[in-house]
C-alpha cells in the first residue's frame, strides 16, 4: 500500500500540520483523528487496514489529517466562544490548504468527509458548512453539538456558527434549498458503552439526524446496537461495512 507523509502550512503562523496519505487512486477521502488526535491515529487504531482492499484496489485515497483540538476546541483554559474562533484558523487550512492540495493529488470524483469521535463533528461540519467542495459525510459516534462539551464563558457569533446544532434548525430559504441539493450525510453511531454517557454521542447523533430531516438535507441514521461501543474496535466495522458504498 502506497504510503506518504505531508505537511501544509497554517495560514498566518509558523506552523504546519500533518497528512498522511494511503493509497495511488479512488475517491479521496478526508479523514479527522478523534479528539487531539493526529494523522497517523487512523493507521494506528486499524481503521487503514479494516478498509486495506479498498485502498489497494484504487478504490479509495485517504488523507488522514493532523487535528488542531489541543489548541481549540479541548483547550479548556479559554472560553467555548473563543475555542470557536481558533477553530475558524483550522477550516481556513482545511479550505485553503488541504482541499486543493487534495484536489490536485486525487482523481477528478468528489471528496467524502470521515470521522471518530470528534472528528465525525469535523467531518459532518466541514460537509455542512462547505457543501460545494466537500458534498459528502461520514460521521461515527459523533457530539454535534457544541454547547454540551466542557465550556464556560458566553457563546456569540463564532460557536452558533461551528455548532450543527444550532445553525442546521435555523436553515432556510435558497440556502437550504441548495443544501438540500448539494449534500448528503450519514451518521453511524451505536447504543452501547460510552455512546450515551459521557460521551453524548447517542442523543446527538439521534438529535442532528432528526434536525436535518425535518429541513430535507439528506441524512441516513445507523444505530447499532446496545453492545456496540464507543470504541475503535466498533469503528473498524462500521467503516469497513459503509465505505464501500461510496467508492
Amino acid at each position: 500500500m502506497r504510503r506518504e507523509h505531508h505537511h501544509l502550512q497554517v495560514d498566518g503562523f509558523e506552523h504546519t500540520l500533518g497528512v498522511v496519505v494511503h493509497g495511488h487512486y479512488g475517491r479521496p477521502v478526508v479523514v479527522f483523528p478523534s479528539e487531539a488526535g493526529r494523522a497517523w491515529d487512523f493507521e494506528n487504531n486499524g481503521m487503514v487496514d479494516a478498509v486495506g482492499d479498498l485502498i489497494d484496489a484504487g478504490r479509495v485515497k485517504l488523507y488522514c489529517v493532523d487535528s488542531l483540538d489541543a489548541w481549540s476546541w479541548s483547550d479548556q483554559s479559554i472560553s467555548t466562544e473563543e475555542r470557536a474562533h481558533r477553530h475558524g484558523a483550522y477550516v481556513d487550512w482545511l479550505t485553503k490548504r488541504l482541499l486543493p492540495f487534495v484536489a490536485d493529488t486525487s482523481g477528478e470524483a468528489e471528496p467524502l468527509a470521515l470521522g471518530c469521535s470528534l472528528g465525525a463533528y469535523h467531518a459532518v461540519n466541514l460537509a455542512l458548512q462547505h457543501a460545494d467542495k466537500v458534498p459528502l459525510a461520514i460521521g461515527l459516534s459523533g457530539n454535534y453539538d457544541v454547547s454540551t462539551w466542557r465550556g464556560w464563558g458566553e457563546r456569540a457569533g463564532a460557536a452558533y456558527f461551528a455548532n450543527p446544532a444550532d445553525y442546521v434548525p435555523n436553515l432556510h430559504g435558497d440556502h437550504l434549498a441548495w443544501l438540500q441539493r448539494q449534500v448528503s450525510l450519514l451518521l453511524v453511531c451505536g447504543q452501547g458503552a460510552w455512546e450515551t454517557h459521557p460521551t453524548g454521542s447517542l442523543p446527538s447523533t439521534t438529535s442532528l439526524a432528526k434536525a436535518l430531516q425535518n429541513k430535507g438535507i439528506q441524512c441516513e441514521l445507523d444505530l447499532w446496537g446496545h453492545h456496540v461501543s464507543h470504541d475503535w474496535e466498533w469503528w473498524q466495522r462500521q467503516l469497513a461495512h459503509h465505505l464501500p458504498r461510496f467508492c
